[in-house]
């Protein structure tokens, strides 16, 4: 896939990628430049341990999307390969 650089420097994500990555607007990236390429990362969700009950759980402090059936499955492919 392809993509331009416009004149203020800012590069449009392919909407097929935004989509594959759950990038939404105002999504954090990391950029960076590794052996001569620009690498984009989405940044990971801050969380921290709480105890709920009798266990811990991982909370965060703004509310993540919500997950579905057709999410947990594709994980669960991607893990089998």
């Amino acid at each position: 896939m392809q993509t331009t650089i416009d004149g203020a420097g800012r590069v449009v994500v392919p909407k097929a990628l935004r989509d594959a990555l759950k990038l939404t607007g105002g999504s954090v990236l990391d950029v960076r430049v590794r052996d001569g390429v620009l690498e984009f990362e989405p940044v990971a969700t801050p969380m921290r341990l709480v105890t709920r009950g009798k266990g811990l759980v991982a909370t965060t402090d703004s509310p993540l999307p919500p997950i579905g059936p057709e999410d947990v499955r594709a994980v669960l492919e991607s893990l089998r390969r």
